[in-house]
């Protein structure tokens, strides 16, 4: 089995039964926010897209990349597609003429070609755009796990068909948070440094469960090339910044004892003869000293032959001014009216703040009005220009087109709401009567175990993780670390966001005094800098 890295989450795999493109991102995403990293728009283009089999693990853009897709890709490749509850990928690849699919069933094993496939689907309205996925692929000689930056709660599934030789795993950033945010800079400098430390603690933590041969940083970071955004780049590998590059990760694992190489764009890998996974980069060293030796002067170089590319982005933009209000009215309470269980999760009004004009959405009320002056818990502040685009366009997701691309702010009361970002990712039909129906069945619990002298749920109560494999405590807080979400053990109440109480009983002496003291005391509420929930 051989590796062509590509960038981002884009991988070729060479097999023996063929070749299987993964996620291959070339053009920009998010409002032009995001570009892959290191560049990639020199590889041979043809060549990628001549292959066998095309995976695309979900439709975030930095995956999903359609202009790319429809001039390169073979549409005769055989299209690996994950189970996942609504149409939206297969009919975007149907839509670019792709014609040809295996329909998975996630966690089951497909033989085809002499390949095994098993695809692992996420399917949380929270599982990027209402849909993740991990591929695991076994040619009869190695077995690769492409995590991309899926975090499957039961990763032990994934394990059931032997050990994993090759990891791909997301370990960067992928996310606004808390970048965007309206807060003190000490505080942002907090959340950032906690946030990047909890990305490697995630990371880590699949790695010790999976315990590959070797890992291959993957999934991250974008980088960002709009002087407007610039600045979010990690250039002087500064311990604030949730976009660490791949140098960081490799060098975490390789010191505590696990195999990890660095692959840029071009560079291909597989294992030798002595059982070495040995890496070949385009230009030798030499590809590693560019990219490397000084960021910033690479990331200008890039953003100077990029600017042509952003402008004309900026300019398809434009377009007729709306009417705002009733233009939003008319779209948006159709969609309160069909979900209830989402609009009562919010709970309030969200205010959305635009260069000229404030508009309520009141979800208590199902209604969205002109701003009328109230209190709010949370605002979203929105160029005009991109919040005219997203209401001309009737774009469903803003999570994964505006929020990701950094391009606005956003201010809140009290602590993070899944709610919030689950509507904003669900305006439409089809998707906000599928967040509907996954929170009415909501799943079961499936027990408890026993950590630290508690006795706890075995499923979190945020998205269902294995507790049993997630979960870590010092005594008296219960850390997942898939999402960072935290939970005070004396009294079930979440730390991170409102709601989601946690069933722990005390079993040992000192937590029954923990739990009895804690039962003299006010309620702890949600800390707002408990855990790193907003996203990846």
């Amino acid at each position: 089995m051989r590796i062509e890295f590509i960038a981002q989450a884009g991988v070729k795999i060479h097999t023996a039964h063929g070749s299987i493109l993964c996620d291959p991102w070339f053009n920009p995403a998010y409002y032009a926010g995001w570009f892959p990293y290191p560049r990639n728009d020199k590889l041979d283009h043809a060549a990628l897209g001549a292959t066998d089999y095309l995976y695309i693990s979900h439709l975030h853009r930095d995956h999903f990349d359609p202009e790319w897709l429809k001039a390169y890709c073979s549409k005769d490749a055989v299209v690996i597609l994950p189970a996942y509850p609504l149409p939206e990928l297969k009919e975007a690849l149907q839509g670019l003429g792709f014609h040809t699919f295996i329909e998975t069933q996630s966690g089951v094993p497909v033989r085809h070609g002499g390949l095994s496939i098993v695809v692992e689907a996420l399917t949380a309205p929270t599982d990027g755009p209402i849909g993740d996925s991990a591929l695991l692929i076994d040619d009869g000689v190695e077995r690769l796990l492409n995590l991309n930056d899926s975090r499957p709660t039961d990763p032990d599934r994934l394990l059931v068909q032997g050990a994993i030789d090759i990891c791909l795993l997301q370990f960067s950033g992928a996310i606004w948070y808390p970048m965007v945010y309206e807060m003190p800079a000490k505080a942002a400098e907090a959340l950032a440094k906690k946030k990047r430390a909890a990305q490697f603690t995630r990371a880590a933590r699949y790695v010790e469960i999976i315990s590959p041969r070797v890992v291959i940083p993957s999934a991250g970071p974008p980088c960002f090339l709009d002087d407007e955004l610039f600045r979010w780049n990690d250039v002087n590998d500064a311990d604030d910044s949730i976009f660490p590059d791949q140098r960081f990760m490799v060098e975490r694992l390789q010191a505590e004892g696990q195999a990890a190489v660095l692959m840029l764009p071009g560079s291909v890998g597989e294992f030798n003869a002595d059982g070495i996974f040995n890496v070949q980069h385009l230009q030798g060293d030499l590809s590693v000293q560019d990219v490397f030796a000084n960021k910033e002067v690479y990331l200008r170089r890039y953003a100077a032959d990029m600017a042509p590319v952003i402008a004309a982005e900026k300019a398809s933009w434009a377009g007729p001014r709306s009417n705002l209000v009733p233009e939003l009215k008319a779209w948006l309470e159709p969609l309160m009216a069909l979900g209830p269980r989402v609009c009562d999760g919010i709970g309030t009004a969200i205010k959305i703040q635009t260069d000229d004009e404030a508009i309520l959405l009141d979800f208590p009320e199902r209604s969205v009005i002109a701003d009328d002056g109230r209190e709010v818990d949370f605002r979203f502040t929105i160029p005009r220009y991109l919040l005219d685009h997203l209401v001309r366009t009737r774009t469903d997701d803003w999570v994964n087109s505006l929020f990701l691309s950094l391009r606005f702010s956003a201010w809140r009361k009290g602590a993070y709401n899944d709610y919030v970002y689950t509507w904003f990712k669900c305006l439409s039909t089809a998707r906000i009567q599928y967040a509907e129906g996954f929170y009415a069945e909501n799943g079961p619990t499936e027990g408890t175990f026993d950590l630290t002298g508690w006795q706890i749920q075995r499923r979190c109560p945020h998205m269902k993780a294995d507790l049993t494999r997630f979960g870590t405590t010092d005594g008296e807080t219960l850390t997942c670390s898939i999402h960072g979400w935290q939970w005070d053990l004396a009294t079930g109440r979440c730390l991170t966001s409102e709601g989601h109480p946690l069933f722990a009983r005390p079993q040992s002496d000192s937590a029954k005094a923990r739990a009895t003291t804690a039962a003299t005391q006010p309620p702890p509420g949600p800390d707002a800098a408990a855990g790193s929930p907003e996203g990846a």
